[in-house]
């Protein structure tokens, strides 16, 4: 593995190179391979928007991930004769916040036997626990040898970086099988989603739910509102910089209660807006002539993603109706297949959010750490395998007899 940006010619032709930054490809290149076949397989989205050279470049440009924040660019591409065979979003990183899938306690343990967890290498979204394709692939390339030639290049970058490890984490199953066929460690974790199954509108879902649930839901709805409370979804060029201040300040109020610092800046919604507002979703709420809520969301070609949600007042059951109902109500209007509402949160199952699985792959250097990890993972993923089935068993929905 060569430094950044300078390439190296392979026995087989094949040109490996680390990037510091999307800077150093172009977007239509880089788009194409996120959204080629060869990537997708057999999956029901045809655009993630979070592998998009604009959402990942606008985390780049406005300096969220960097150096400084310990998410230092490092994405891994695969060339022939300057063409563009398969990329990896990749991130060499000094500590483990913003994954959402946690080694924390893999980092202790190696660093009282007196070893160095870190530097480790990130393959992932930052802050975003959303599944994706990780493994990009162009239009027409062979997807096991592109795969073979990109596991290849992070695992000389890993060693020329000397990091301990490499995570793949929110990757889509059939990266994971091909990832656990090249030996990284496959663990699992669970989500909560929202499925649609051809509702015509809200109430229809609700005729889906036992009967108490749905009496459940609509009086949270009722009560959410119940302080002339409105809501607006914004999308496009309905959203202005006003809306984006108003949003920040919401977003930085909560990420300073529940992390200590807030993973985005200003700038980064700015951006965001300038490079794909078409693909953004805000939803506000207003009270008495001034905003008080808001959660953002990003539009895919068949899911919504629910990302951030902050408040300036707060109101009962008012993150249910913002975070949940309302990326319904969209989801139904839109006729999109699912609302994927981030990490975490057993309270989803009672709005009617199923259990879904996640998929992580993780390639530790060590043997000693790799076996103790593998040992782990093992127990885990049979805990998680009863977890989604306990959850499955809770759903609100009505029980055929």
């Amino acid at each position: 593995m060569e430094t950044p940006g300078s390439p190296r010619e392979t026995a087989s032709a094949l040109q490996v190179r680390a990037l510091a930054g999307l800077k150093e490809i172009g977007a239509a290149a880089w788009d194409a391979c996120a959204t080629s076949a060869e990537t997708l397989g057999d999956g029901d989205e045809t655009h993630n928007p979070f592998v998009s050279h604009a959402f990942l470049s606008a985390l780049e440009d406005s300096a969220c991930v960097s150096r400084e924040t310990g998410w230092l660019p490092l994405h891994i591409s695969l060339e022939r004769d300057g063409a563009l065979l398969g990329a990896v979003p990749c991130y060499l990183k000094s500590h483990s916040q913003g994954e959402y899938v946690f080694d924390h306690g893999w980092a202790d343990a190696y660093e009282r036997a007196g070893g160095s967890y870190y530097p480790k290498l990130q393959v992932s979204v930052p802050f975003t626990p959303v599944t994706g394709p990780r493994f990009l692939i162009a239009p027409g390339a062979d997807p096991d040898v592109t795969t073979a030639g990109l596991i290849a290049g992070l695992r000389a970058l890993r060693d020329q970086a000397e990091a301990s490890s490499i995570h793949v984490t929110f990757m889509r199953q059939a990266e994971w099988e091909r990832a656990g066929a090249a030996g990284f460690l496959k663990r699992t974790d669970q989500q909560f989603h929202w499925v649609n199954e051809g509702y015509a509108s809200f109430d229809a879902f609700l005729e889906a739910l036992a009967s108490r649930k749905r009496k459940s839901i609509r009086r949270e709805r009722r009560d959410a509102l119940a302080d002339g409370i409105t809501v607006e979804h914004l999308t496009g060029s309905d959203i202005t910089e006003a809306h984006w201040d108003a949003f920040f300040a919401f977003y930085t109020d909560t990420g300073a209660r529940k992390w200590g610092r807030p993973y985005l800046n200003r700038r980064f919604f700015s951006l965001l807006s300038e490079r794909m507002a078409d693909r953004v979703l805000l939803i506000m709420a207003r009270r008495e002539g001034r905003y008080i809520a808001g959660a953002i969301n990003l539009i895919g070609d068949v899911a919504l993603y629910g990302r951030n949600w902050g408040c300036i007042e707060d109101h009962p059951f008012l993150h249910f109706e913002i975070c949940y109902y309302q990326a319904i109500d969209f989801a139904i209007a839109r006729g999109l297949k699912r609302v994927e509402a981030g990490a975490q949160g057993e309270h989803k199952l009672a709005r009617g959010y199923r259990p879904v699985l996640m998929h992580s792959a993780h390639d530790i250097a060590d043997p000693g750490l790799r076996k103790a990890v593998a040992d782990y993972l093992q127990r885990e993923r049979a805990h998680v395998k009863a977890l989604v089935g306990e959850f499955d068993s809770l759903t609100p929905f009505k029980r055929e007899t």
